[in-house]
């Protein structure tokens, strides 16, 4: 990678670049985007205004962040997936806007020709905090201290994620999920869910998250009726197949018809299946 001291390079007019930070010629800064001591930024980046990037950062490949990112020290995105399958494709990360990437946060891109790591918007991402290649994450997620993602993994929009777990490859993990610190996570965490445990099971809904969330406000949310759908899902003596086959007969509202389907896709044959409920 070719690195130039950027000090006089008027491509990035309008960015604040600070004399020992490294810059190559081809990366794109906008407006108000500032770049601290000892970070390296790589060809073909591209990092929109107002986005911060901390000290000894190092942001490298086909990388595009969005505004007003708050990146720490020591974050390292863009780099070659730990993946033995990579071949050296060109392959991307896309960042949102209003993210926060806490101390030595690492974040991977994709493997495959023209395949993507994908980040959202307003998501938190703590320290030592891993992201997969191909991995894609929605908007509002918390992930806690050290949580270690694995390639293909998705989460969904609002879900908070406890400190010092992992995430098994190709697992989903749905809206408003709660998983507690150090769960194994090895199966999907449907939407609404709180999951806690070693193996991984699921408690129940995650009602002080759908109430934080404003949820409640919302005249067509019905939380009895989720709740006895879950029940109806998770608590009967069949198989999980035959209760989602009965659950979707039933008269529900979109947030029982999220789960519902959310269940439909993770039995499928493509997906590692839900994780199970706890025994009570």
């Amino acid at each position: 990678m070719e690195i130039k001291n950027n000090k006089l390079n008027s491509n990035f007019k309008g960015a604040r670049v600070h004399p020992n930070a490294f810059v190559d010629s081809s990366a794109e800064l906008h407006d108000g985007v500032s770049i601290a001591s000892g970070a390296i930024v790589g060809p073909n980046v591209i990092i929109e205004s107002g986005t911060r990037i901390g000290p000894n950062a190092v942001i490298e490949g086909k990388t595009k962040i969005g505004k007003y990112n708050k990146i720490f020290p020591n974050v390292f995105i863009g780099l070659e997936p730990q993946d033995l399958k990579y071949q050296g494709a060109s392959t991307e990360v896309i960042i949102g806007d209003n993210n926060t990437f806490r101390e030595c946060v690492t974040i991977n891109k994709a493997t495959d020709e023209g395949e993507k790591t994908i980040i959202g918007n307003n998501n938190l991402l703590m320290a030592y905090t891993h992201i997969g290649h191909n991995c894609e994450l929605g908007n509002g997620i918390v992930l806690s201290n050290s949580v270690q993602v694995a390639g293909h993994v998705k989460v969904e929009d609002k879900a908070i994620i406890g400190g010092c777990l992992g995430i098994h490859q190709f697992v989903h993990v749905g809206y408003l999920a709660m998983i507690g610190g150090m769960t194994r996570v090895d199966r999907d965490v449907p939407p609404f869910c709180l999951a806690e445990g070693h193996p991984g099971r699921l408690r129940g809904l995650n009602r002080v998250g759908i109430k934080r969330s404003g949820l409640m406000e919302n005249k067509e949310f019905d939380l009895k009726l989720l709740q006895d759908t879950w029940n109806l899902l998770f608590k009967s003596n069949d198989v999980i197949s035959v209760s989602l086959e009965i659950a979707m007969k039933e008269k529900l509202d979109l947030s029982s018809t999220k789960l519902c389907n959310f269940l439909k896709d993770s039995i499928s044959k493509k997906r590692r299946g839900p994780m199970p409920s706890i025994n009570l």
